[in-house]
């Protein structure tokens, strides 16, 4: 077997294992995280709403690209909340800090979610 097959089987490889690991990221959030789960069910009603309110194909895409935001940094708080969790079950008012900084993070992917969606009805209906 040559080095560049090789190669290529060890991509593809780390690619479906890549793959699992995301599979099993999203089921663990999903299973353990009650926002995870609204933003997820608000994503599976928005995506046939978008078609309709959405003028062309980039602005679905910024429509639903908005709501993956928003779960990418659900996904990122509920990783640094499970981490710090995990170096200290000690009240520590640093790591609360952190730990609300993620969720202002989340609260601000929010914010910008809700103002591409508004300028999108807005457009649509032919105030903007």
């Amino acid at each position: 077997m040559s080095e560049t097959h090789r190669a290529r089987n060890t991509g593809v490889q780390r690619l479906r294992q890549a793959l699992r690991n995301t599979a099993r990221g999203l089921a663990a959030c999903a299973r353990s995280e009650e926002a995870f789960r609204q933003e997820l069910a608000v994503l599976v009603v928005a995506l046939p709403v978008a078609y309709f309110v959405a003028a062309n194909v980039w602005r679905w895409v910024a429509l639903i690209g908005v709501l993956l935001l928003i779960l990418v940094v659900e996904l990122l708080n509920t990783g640094i909340e499970r981490l710090a969790d995990e170096v200290t079950r000690e009240t520590s008012p640093a790591i609360g800090r952190i730990k609300d900084m993620g969720s202002a993070a989340v609260g601000l992917s929010i914010v910008i979610a809700a103002l591409v969606w508004l300028a999108a009805l807005a457009e649509r209906l032919g105030l903007l």
